[in-house]
């Protein structure tokens, strides 16, 4: 388990994937190259969660986010375009009646 651990942490990159996620198929095949072995997704779950690992969903935030230009964008230009909420209002008890529509 100590060699597997060691594996994760020079990051998928470094194994040949094109981002920086690890998913439970790539563990997968991490173990089949590096140790021969063949484990399933289920149990390659729990064998994480065993020791300690816990499935992160990472932060999307692209680097080029202007946070001050998003807050502008959300107080002046959403409201516009969200318009105005349509008050509810007291409908027939079946839809089946013809007024309904």
């Amino acid at each position: 388990m100590a060699a597997l651990e060691a594996e994760p942490d020079k990051g998928p990159m470094a194994h040949g994937w094109p981002d920086q996620i690890w998913t439970l198929s790539r563990i997968q095949t991490l173990i089949g190259r590096g140790f021969h072995k063949t484990v399933s997704l289920a149990g390659i779950c729990q064998m994480l969660r065993r020791h300690g690992w816990s499935h992160q969903a990472p932060a999307r935030r692209a680097v080029e986010r202007d946070d001050a230009l998003v807050a502008g964008w959300v107080k002046e230009t959403w409201p516009r375009v969200e318009g105005r909420r349509r008050r509810s209002r007291p409908g027939p008890s079946s839809k089946t009646r013809p007024d309904f529509r």
